[in-house]
């Protein structure tokens, strides 16, 4: 405990380095996984919810028959535990879980069903709870394989080593680097020592010599700020930019040799500007630590680095990427203590950092999933009250904030990598039509997203509205295809590039198209405004295989098909549209009411 008290842990492994990002080796869980299927208790009751509700929850999705459908996941979320540790294990709320934790999982079992928890990488939960798994992480493995847990959402309010939500802003200095000006190189002699002048090898660069990386840094009154990542948690960033921001210098050496690195810096605290520096020279690494402890001053370097390198060009890379790392190593952490516990169990892993640190950078290594914004809403129900959402908002919290983000987030999502999470289903809360239910659904299932119910279960019965939205066994098939690709958008009526442009003016239409693994393609039309939209908008076989021709089974069959069947995924009307109709007309609509959507399987004959 004493170390996490002082800084992040020490990275010994470059797996766990930002560099190891791209290379696709998956570090922990099992690949393969569809998006997971349940129900979560927080949209309904947040931390009011108990024992006698989550039995009644499992009791409805058996009575209701959803667990037919897939739904089989049952997970507690935040305000189930006592507030404290009991002699340094978790516990449960003794008035709201009177008969324990183990109890409950008997009780979700016994019904068919699988059970899931929740903890968080912080010393402390969401709701303030103190018992938070750093520190901790091999006893609370060990409570969770005794409690027979399938399933895992893990937070990241808290987190000691990140300037996140509720912790203290001084933290910037372990997510940032400091303020760079420059650097002095000054090549040591073979008896180790110093040179002491320019004829020796004493060569200075400043900020304009360097090349700034990425999209987060910036210069600024002769100092380069901004050295990091971007907060996910703010929209104001597409998540398919460069979202770290690295200074290089490149200097060529007439020979190899070691030098001292003194690097001009200020160090401060606030968004942007920090107290920890990694100096790397290509891949190798030669410092990551902090420069200063006590931060806010014009110079906190006064010590040299000592760094090789080799004749000819070399690029110093100052850096700091350990917002990323240091919430990767954490989550890894628990990983690592329930594959040395019970390598056998499959625990699914639900990462919930809310896209602060870009998880979809680096979460495929450890998750099966990981959330890519705030949480949809933060009006949760309680025991009979619904709670409230939003269909759009001015900051995140709504159904279009995360849609939007995750429209352009494709290439991230697949059966080799895990799933792009914007959170759980809101259908049935407050603030929804049945047709915002309905896209919202749509969206869901074309995102490749996990399907989470959030309601109180209760306020449904068999075969109305909200039933038939989350039993469409055609969206859900879309969801849970083989094949499992998370739809491209393909056009949008804002006449951009459409799959990698990150939009927030929501009066625009979408089309969406997935692959499936029968070799037929879903079409989704889906007017994110909150006004009916007259657009007459043509989609051919053609446009299609353009984006995703790579990713579909037999793209020369589809497109060159003489005939296609089309089925409306919500009306269940099929048609049968010739090769020539649709050369002419293409898969078409001609306007769409507010927040509505047209989804279409096509399927080549």
């Amino acid at each position: 405990m004493s170390e996490h008290k002082i800084k992040p842990v020490t990275i010994q492994d470059d797996k766990y380095r930002f560099d190891a990002f791209k290379n696709g080796e998956v570090l922990f869980g099992k690949k393969g996984r569809l998006p997971a299927m349940g129900w979560n208790s927080w949209n309904a009751f947040g931390s009011g919810n108990n024992e006698e509700l989550t039995k009644a929850m499992a009791d409805k999705m058996i009575e209701l028959g959803l667990d037919k459908y897939g739904y089989i996941y049952v997970v507690l979320d935040d305000g189930c535990y006592a507030s404290k540790r009991v002699e340094g294990h978790l516990a449960s709320d003794a008035e709201k879980f009177p008969s324990g934790f183990m109890a409950m999982s008997d009780y979700i079992h016994s019904k068919g069903l699988k059970y899931g928890m929740y903890n968080d990488v912080g010393d402390r939960l969401c709701s303030g709870l103190e018992v938070g798994t750093v520190g901790y992480e091999e006893i609370d493995c060990q409570d969770y394989i005794k409690w027979k847990i399938d399933y895992i959402k893990v937070d990241n309010c808290y987190n000691i080593w990140d300037n996140a939500t509720f912790s203290c802003p001084k933290n910037a200095k372990y997510t940032f680097a400091p303020d760079i000006k420059g650097i002095k190189l000054v090549k040591v002699s073979k008896e180790g020592t110093k040179s002491s002048n320019l004829e020796m090898g004493v060569t200075k660069y400043s900020i304009s010599d360097g090349k700034i990386t990425g999209e987060r840094a910036y210069i600024e009154g002769g100092y380069a700020t901004g050295i990091g990542t971007f907060d996910g948690t703010s929209p104001d960033a597409s998540p398919v930019s460069e979202l770290s921001s690295e200074v290089h210098f490149n200097v060529n050496v007439s020979e190899g040799a070691e030098y001292d690195l003194y690097v001009d810096a200020r160090c401060r605290t606030r968004e942007g500007s920090g107290g920890w520096l990694q100096v790397a020279v290509g891949t190798n690494y030669y410092y990551d630590d902090l420069l200063i402890d006590s931060v806010d001053t014009e110079i906190c370097t006064d010590k040299p680095i000592r760094i090789k390198l080799s004749k000819g060009e070399n690029v110093i890379r100052l850096m700091n990427h350990r917002r990323q790392e240091n919430t990767l190593t954490s989550y890894a952490k628990i990983q690592e203590c329930f594959e040395k516990l019970a390598p056998e169990k499959d625990i699914l892993f639900s990462i919930c950092e809310w896209g602060k640190t870009q998880p979809h950078n680096w979460g495929y290594k450890v998750g099966d999933s990981w959330r890519i914004l705030n949480d949809i809403t933060f009006q949760v129900g309680s025991d009979g009250d619904p709670g409230t959402v939003s269909w759009e908002g001015a900051y995140t919290t709504s159904v279009t904030a995360q849609y939007n983000k995750a429209v352009i987030m494709d290439e991230f999502a697949g059966l080799d990598k895990g799933w792009n999470d914007p959170d759980m289903l809101v259908i049935g809360m407050n603030g929804m039509t049945d047709t915002m239910n309905k896209t919202h659904m749509t969206m869901w299932c074309m995102l490749n997203s996990p399907l989470m119910l959030g309601m109180d279960l209760r306020r449904v019965e068999k075969n109305d509205d909200i039933y038939k939205i989350i039993t469409n066994e055609d969206l859900i098939a879309l969801n849970q295809d083989a094949l499992g690709v998370q739809a491209k958008r393909i056009f949008t009526s804002k006449g951009v590039k459409p799959d990698t442009t990150y939009l927030r003016d929501n009066d625009r239409v979408d089309v969406l198209a997935k692959p499936l693994s029968d070799g037929s393609v879903a079409l989704s039309f889906i007017n994110v405004s909150l006004g009916f939209r007259e657009d007459r908008i043509s989609i051919s076989p053609e446009l299609i295989r353009e984006y995703i021709g790579g990713k579909m089974k037999d793209a020369d069959n589809f497109v060159n098909a003489s005939k296609y069947k089309v089925k409306n995924l919500w009306t269940k009307e099929e048609s049968v549209v010739e090769a020539n109709e649709v050369a002419e007309k293409g898969f078409n609509v001609s306007g769409l009411a507010a927040t509505d959507n047209l989804t279409l399987r096509i399927i080549p004959m």
